[in-house]
């Protein structure tokens, strides 16, 4: 049997609750690598549902890498969610018009970047990510967490607000990892090696790779 089509939207056939994501998102902030796919206990149609806050006037993107692995119910809050926190009130004055339209001249809401998940990233049912976070390569985000700031490459995190539990591996080889990229491979040459990619006899895998 051959390696799943990835411009296929949902590569189980009869079932409809995983879908790769790619196939089923078109929009312009939202950009999806091959193979991520999303799992939904109700409909998949649900994930731009669960995209809170991307206004076009934001300008910034979600970004999601390839082989990612993302569970029902997890939350992105984009920048469009930002108060002024440095400012005697947060409180939005100026949407609502009238003689509050000007409130925010010469002013900005905070905006602190695109939030980007690296590839082969898992994320675990219900978790919340905020606007400006990068996670890396390999990561895991346990169920539930709240992840307000970076995760580095192949750490596992958890909690409200998510903290790291521990690396995935040692340093050396998270960077020999991060050196190959397996996920940029041919097609062909990732499914003949997939039986490695599923154990952890590492020293074998890095010396095919």
């Amino acid at each position: 049997m051959p390696a799943p089509d990835p411009a296929t939207l949902y590569p189980i056939p009869d079932l409809h609750t995983l879908c790769f994501l790619n196939r089923l998102i078109d929009h312009p902030q939202i950009a999806i690598g091959d193979f991520t796919y999303y799992h939904d206990f109700e409909n998949v149609s649900r994930f731009e549902q669960n995209v809170k806050y991307l206004f076009e006037h934001s300008g910034d993107q979600l970004i999601i890498g390839k082989f990612c692995m993302i569970a029902s119910d997890v939350t992105f809050i984009m920048n469009g969610a930002n108060h002024l926190t440095e400012a005697i009130s947060a409180y939005p004055f100026s949407i609502f018009g009238g003689d509050w339209i000007d409130a925010m001249k010469g002013k900005e809401y905070p905006i602190k970047g695109d939030l980007t998940i690296g590839n082969d990233v898992w994320i675990g049912y219900g978790a919340t990510i905020m606007a400006g976070v990068h996670i890396g390569d390999g990561a895991i985000i346990g169920t539930r967490a709240v992840v307000t700031r970076d995760v580095p490459p192949y750490t596992i995190v958890g909690g409200n607000p998510a903290t790291v539990i521990r690396t995935r591996f040692s340093e050396e080889i998270i960077q020999k990892l991060l050196r190959i990229k397996w996920w940029d491979w041919p097609l062909e040459k990732i499914t003949s090696h997939v039986h490695l990619l599923t154990d952890n006899r590492i020293d074998q895998f890095l010396s095919i790779a």
